[in-house]
């Protein structure tokens, strides 16, 4: 197979996979707007309940318009970054933990031969397990490190969650996710190899998890005014509701819920927190200048001044401290 084969072939199947998601999460969506309707309505009608799913001071809000043209731009750029970038990482460290294994351990081909479905199954959760743990650590660092939270602070921005407010996330801020990304699934990656999946599996099962994550974790819902919950599956997964919690300003939820799709991370490390039933929550910043992120400037080069001013701080800290260390200083 010729490399032009192997790479049309990948995209053939990588389209179909995202015609499929994007079917899937838009019924989600509206499966979801219509049981949060059900519960809260006392009479049913078609026009209240586009009115509920689509409140107009939620849509002409001008943060849900800094959401639809940074969705439009964005989508126009991250194809030349995180698509070679989310699979590259992960796949040089895999690459690099299968054969540094490999050669440690004198395996030259898969333990176990071709996977099987039972193999795919354990494949698939333990990927999503490492996926998951990986978001969970990089969210957490987004928050307690100045450097990072000035990207992160794009996505918190937002004032209202108008769904693709799921994709209020700064171009660089996703690359390093994506790189980062590579770390943990990269070395799980890498030791499935060893054990039953060639590169070519690799590649292909490496995109299907993100799809699959992406649609368990409702990602388009969680950033919307939908209170759904899980009820008992609360407890391992992370509902829209607990997430929606993540995004308020009151400052006893600062700082929780940092879970993507488990909630048992959250649990596990002490930062998680539990919504009132139907509890309301007030969306975005309380910075003094949270006003200048509503716009395409604001939210693409407002946090690389933010980051060059801190850096620069720094590096005139670290210069003083070095100076006054010097003999004689």
């Amino acid at each position: 197979m010729d490399v032009a084969h192997f790479i049309s072939r990948i995209a053939e199947k990588v389209s179909a996979e995202n015609l499929l998601a994007a079917g899937l999460l838009f019924a989600t969506a509206l499966g979801c707007a219509l049981i949060a309707y059900l519960r809260t309505a006392e009479r049913y009608s078609f026009a209240e309940f586009f009115e509920f799913a689509l409140p107009p001071e939620v849509i002409t809000h001008p943060s849900a318009r800094a959401d639809l043209l940074f969705y439009v731009t964005r989508k126009a750029i991250m194809p030349f970054l995180l698509i070679p970038a989310g699979v590259t990482f992960v796949v040089a460290v895999g690459y690099a933990t299968n054969r540094l294994l490999g050669t440690l351990f004198g395996i030259d081909h898969p333990v176990f031969g071709s996977p099987g479905p039972g193999t795919i199954v354990v494949f698939t959760a333990t990927m999503l397990l490492a996926y998951d743990l990986s978001y969970y650590l990089y969210h957490t660092a987004q928050h307690r490190f100045p450097f990072l939270w000035e990207l992160h602070k794009v996505h918190h921005s937002a004032e209202v969650m108008v769904g693709i407010t799921k994709d209020r996330v700064h171009p660089l801020d996703e690359v390093m996710n994506r790189a980062w990304d590579g770390v943990i699934p990269g070395i799980c990656f890498g030791i499935w190899s060893l054990l039953a999946l060639n590169p070519v599996e690799l590649t292909v099962f490496g995109i299907n998890v993100y799809i699959m994550r992406n649609i368990l974790m409702m990602d388009f819902v969680r950033h919307t005014h939908f209170k759904i919950s899980f009820g008992p599956l609360n407890n391992v997964v992370l509902c829209p509701h607990w997430h929606q919690l993540h995004h308020s300003t009151a400052p006893q939820h600062y700082d929780k819920n940092f879970g993507l799709l488990f909630s048992f991370w959250d649990r596990i490390f002490g930062t998680l927190c539990v919504p009132h039933p139907n509890e309301d929550f007030k969306f975005g910043l309380v910075d003094r200048d949270v006003a200048d992120y509503q716009s395409l400037s604001g939210l693409y080069v407002l946090p690389l001044k933010k980051m060059g001013r801190r850096i620069s701080r720094q590096v005139r800290r670290l210069r003083g401290i070095s100076a006054e260390s010097r003999p004689g200083a």
